[in-house]
């Protein structure tokens, strides 16, 4: 068994992650795939012969280049019952943020609560396609992705619209308390999802893609509580739109990323 490590500079997120495994899954060789997402690594535990893969990560042009490989007796173990259970938390809670946040973003006419649902179900939708994917075909999988990819792209341009609309000056100024109400109760969410991830002490790559969109998730409900802030100072609607607009942009780029899956 050889490890061999490559360094995978534009791999930022669980969307390459899954780009990677499905161009990887079908050489046989392979054994085990070990991601580094914050530090842009991955270890692939194989057996003899690194060519094929080393031309697999070049045509994804994620601007791969192979570092280092070493003999290794083990490839590593993890605990996946318990991580299966956190991710079905995880996407629980993103769920049903979208569900509430969105709802309460039409009725207190606020698009920062808006655009906030919509990075949960990016969020909601990375995780379940994790899930879903196990075992399934590449097939299956690139059908999954494209259809949560064009979801998201969909939500993302109608929100855009709107906040273009109400730049254009339709609309009512945000129900300031609400917004920094349902923001806060967010934020306490992805606060306890944080918790759970981290608890497990996981050092998988989807675990840590995990860590790391929740605590993205944290800084959006704190733009979205100081927006509200600034409406009720100012006792305007825009600090609403901008920090709408920003996090529509976030989520057209997590849309992206996600039908890159589906090709």
């Amino acid at each position: 068994m050889k490890k061999s490590t490559f360094k995978i500079t534009q791999m930022d997120c669980s969307s390459e992650e899954q780009l990677i495994r499905m161009k990887l899954e079908d050489i046989g060789t392979i054994q085990w795939l070990d991601f580094d997402i914050p530090n842009r690594t991955l270890s692939v535990y194989h057996e003899e012969g690194i060519s094929e893969i080393d031309d697999a990560l070049n045509s994804l042009n994620l601007n791969s280049s192979f570092e280092t490989t070493k003999k290794v007796i083990d490839i590593p173990s993890s605990n996946k019952k318990q991580e299966k259970k956190i991710l079905w938390w995880v996407l629980g809670i993103n769920a049903v943020f979208f569900v509430i946040e969105m709802t309460a973003g039409w009725l207190v006419n606020s698009m920062g609560l808006i655009a906030d649902s919509l990075d949960m179900l990016a969020d909601a939708s990375v995780y379940g396609l994790s899930l879903f994917a196990v075992g399934s075909t590449v097939a299956r999988k690139k059908k999954v992705a494209k259809i949560s990819g064009y979801l998201q792209m969909g939500l993302a341009s109608l929100g855009f619209l709107e906040v273009l609309r109400r730049f254009m000056g339709v609309g009512e100024t945000p129900l300031f308390q609400w917004m920094i109400i349902i923001a806060s109760v967010a934020l306490v969410a992805n606060l306890v999802t944080l918790w759970l991830i981290n608890k497990a002490k996981s050092q998988e790559a989807h675990m840590r893609a995990s860590s790391i969109f929740t605590s993205n998730d944290i800084i959006v409900n704190s733009g979205v509580i100081t927006a509200g802030i600034l409406v009720y100072f100012t006792g305007s609607k825009w600090p609403d739109l901008v920090i709408g607009a920003v996090v529509f942009c976030f989520v057209m780029w997590g849309a992206i990323r996600i039908l890159r899956l589906s090709k």
